[in-house]
């Protein structure tokens, strides 16, 4: 059995003459580089490598994820909704694989946005060899990443600890094209064990390409038929453009409204922003009881100040404020 190393100290060694040009980095858990998100998913790597940038914690991101063999409409709809999502401030992640997520990727790269690669080898192995090109823009205006050492090949067994990294990462799956037995359906479910949003595309009843899709929808997934509903599902307002890197401040959205509120009100509501929130995650922020929180989310909603977004998920409602 190949030995891995994730000691800082290694790094070196084990890929010299690389890391030693600074290329490729390294981030401890534990140290303030290392992604925030990951510290939230079972069994975190023990450090991340990493060529470029990681994400940022503060911009939302997005995984788009889908077939390897895909067709023409589910190109189509990749580059589009890549494009868009970038163009409004939002980091696509995906594995740099052949077909929907390459064509997600380069989509966002190519409106000018950021994306960023989580590999089933080392960082400094690009996989598949026929996405080079993407690779080298990956590196320049996002990141490529992996918890496996350099010059650690591709193998098996690394992909479904790759796919939890992706879904790791990400405020939100997005899955574009899904046979009805895909391997696709591994993020999936740890996306939604790590309580991530799923997205997916729709697609003919008819179409191989789409039976995974429908299936998903079957079992409560958000449907997506525009990269709007994407930026709604991620509770931004859609009357102005996401701004990168720009988070608003609570009290921009919240000053007029709080004063109306009686105290405990103002204190859920105080809790609420652009992204949803879930109801037991509110009860331990205000260190309340659920059903005494519900009670008074529900008060919240019939006057106007939030909105139930899906089951016992909340945000504020923009258009009141």
């Amino acid at each position: 059995m190949e030995k891995e190393s994730n000691r800082k100290e290694d790094i070196e060694m084990d890929s010299k003459g690389i890391y030693n040009n600074r290329e490729i980095q390294y981030a401890a858990k534990g140290e303030p580089d290392y992604p925030k998100r990951l510290l939230h998913i079972p069994s975190p790597p023990k450090g991340i490598y990493y060529i470029g940038k990681l994400p940022r914690e503060e911009v939302p991101s997005v995984a788009m994820i889908g077939a390897r063999v895909c067709s023409e409409y589910g190109r189509m709809v990749a580059k589009t909704f890549g494009e868009y999502l970038a163009q409004n401030g939002i980091q696509i992640i995906s594995g740099m694989a052949r077909g929907i997520d390459s064509i997600g990727q380069k989509g966002a790269l190519d409106a000018g946005g950021q994306s960023f690669g989580v590999l089933g080898s080392g960082v400094d192995i690009c996989y598949p060899k026929e996405n080079l090109p993407l690779y080298k823009q990956l590196k320049k205006m996002g990141g490529v990443l992996s918890e496996f050492a350099p010059k650690m090949p591709p193998k098996a067994n690394h992909f479904p600890a790759r796919n939890r990294i992706i879904s790791g990462l990400s405020d939100l799956v997005l899955v574009i094209e899904a046979k009805e037995k895909s391997g696709t359906f591994i993020t999936v479910d740890m996306a939604l064990e790590q309580g991530k949003d799923v997205a997916v595309i729709p697609g003919r009843i008819s179409d191989p390409f789409s039976k995974g899709c429908n299936e998903l929808l079957k079992q409560g997934a958000y449907v997506a038929t525009s990269p709007e509903d994407i930026l709604d599902i991620l509770s931004f307002t859609l009357d102005r453009r996401i701004k990168p890197y720009q988070k608003i401040k609570p009290y921009q959205m919240k000053e007029k409204t709080q004063y109306l509120l009686e105290n405990k009100e103002n204190m859920v509501y105080s809790c609420l922003g652009f992204y949803s929130k879930n109801l037991d995650d509110i009860s331990n922020e205000v260190s309340m009881p659920v059903s005494e929180v519900l009670s008074i989310l529900i008060k919240l909603e019939l006057k106007g100040y939030i909105r139930e977004i899906a089951k016992n998920n909340y945000v504020v409602n923009t258009e009141n404020n």
